[in-house]
């Protein structure tokens, strides 16, 4: 796993080697903004995401033909007023784009920015509703919503036949995000979660948490949280005694999970909203793990890279279908809106008007105990 300072260090040189050769060209790149966690505890959502956006826009650029694309990072921590100063500064650099924000605290910051600004905000990595309702025209979405996955999760859990559903949340925006969307599907079967506890974002002071869960033996935990967070109160709930199963949704970073859980991720179960990287039965899948096998270890093939090469390759389809001519916000917007049920290599992308949502793809994933993932 790459180091986060030599990540930092790595991939601001690149950036700024790419904006050097872009200057030597006609045309100046295509610049979009990121504010992400490069570092703190939610560091590899961030990181893995970038990898695999830059991975995308690496090969477009290597092709004659078109103006760069580049992507200017800033890293937040996972904290919305550094997200929201990050914006800031993207909006007086003006930025073509806003795009592959981290988190739902964050992105919740930077929306009425961008808004203002009237600003493309492109594949925010979060599945809250209140980034989706009301509609912006500027804001596009690729994945499904933390509605679609938490309704796959209770399902998964009755069909078992448990019915005993406990929810460990982060105590903020995406927590209660995720609460919302468990309490709506358990309510559509009369239920209720017979006990709710929560962890402060950036924190893994679960104790508490671990302790009013537990006591109320649940036959299952649906856990919204970042990786580091639910990791401790897998590790700790066990440690107690607790014998049920965990399911989570897809923010917490399926690989980074796997990797701090290790043995103890055993039968862990993830919600996922973009094809497996692990499987080779998707085009999409196929083109991901080449491109990443050509560097040297550089981008590793886990969920999160997945997700942002996918929204990398939207992007670019995006401003492809825009008017000729020179590309303007406006018709990039148009562009990504006249991208209807098209498939990218299985992985069907549909935008319209009136429609900013690209998918409801939802799909369960677990980890084994050698910190594999399987579908």
């Amino acid at each position: 796993m790459m180091d986060r300072r030599h990540f930092s260090l790595a991939a601001g040189a690149a950036a700024l080697g790419g904006f050097g050769i872009a200057r030597a060209q006609a045309e100046t790149p295509i610049v979009l903004g990121q504010s992400a966690p490069f570092t703190g505890p939610a560091a590899q959502l961030g990181i893995q995401f970038y990898q695999g956006a830059k991975l995308y826009l690496d090969q477009y650029n290597a092709q004659p033909g078109h103006r760069e694309v580049v992507i200017k990072f800033l890293d937040d921590g996972y904290e919305p007023d550094r997200c929201a100063a990050n914006t800031k500064q993207f909006i007086d650099d003006d930025v073509f784009s806003l795009f592959g924000y981290i988190g739902t605290p964050t992105s919740l910051a930077a929306l009425p920015l961008a808004v203002d600004a009237k600003l493309p905000f492109i594949a925010p990595f979060t599945g809250a509703m209140a980034l989706r309702d009301p509609f912006h025209r500027n804001v596009f979405h690729l994945r499904a919503s933390y509605n679609d996955e938490t309704a796959v999760i209770v399902k998964q859990l009755t069909n078992l036949g448990l019915r005993k559903i406990a929810v460990f949340y982060q105590n903020d925006a995406y927590g209660k995000a995720g609460l919302d969307g468990v309490n709506l599907a358990l309510a559509q079967l009369n239920l209720k979660p017979i006990a709710l506890a929560t962890v402060e974002r950036n924190s893994v002071d679960v104790a508490a948490a671990v302790a009013t869960i537990t006591a109320k033996g649940p036959d299952a935990v649906v856990q919204v949280g970042a990786y580091k967070a639910c990791a401790a109160f897998i590790r700790a709930a066990r440690k107690e005694g607790y014998g049920g199963t965990f399911f989570n949704v897809s923010f917490v970073g399926t690989q980074a999970l796997a990797d701090e859980l290790g043995k103890d991720g055993a039968g862990v179960v993830v919600t996922q909203v973009v094809p497996s990287p692990y499987s080779p039965a998707n085009a999409i899948t196929r083109e991901f793990v080449e491109a990443a096998s050509k560097t040297d270890g550089a981008t590793k093939a886990n969920y999160s890279s997945m997700e942002g090469y996918l929204a990398a390759k939207v992007l670019v389809e995006g401003l492809r279908r825009a008017p000729s001519g020179k590309v303007s916000r406006d018709g990039f917007i148009a562009g990504l809106e006249s991208i209807d049920r098209q498939q990218f290599g299985g992985f069907e992308v549909s935008f319209s008007p009136r429609n900013h949502v690209a998918s409801k793809f939802v799909e369960l994933s677990m980890i084994t105990g050698d910190g594999r993932v399987r579908t």
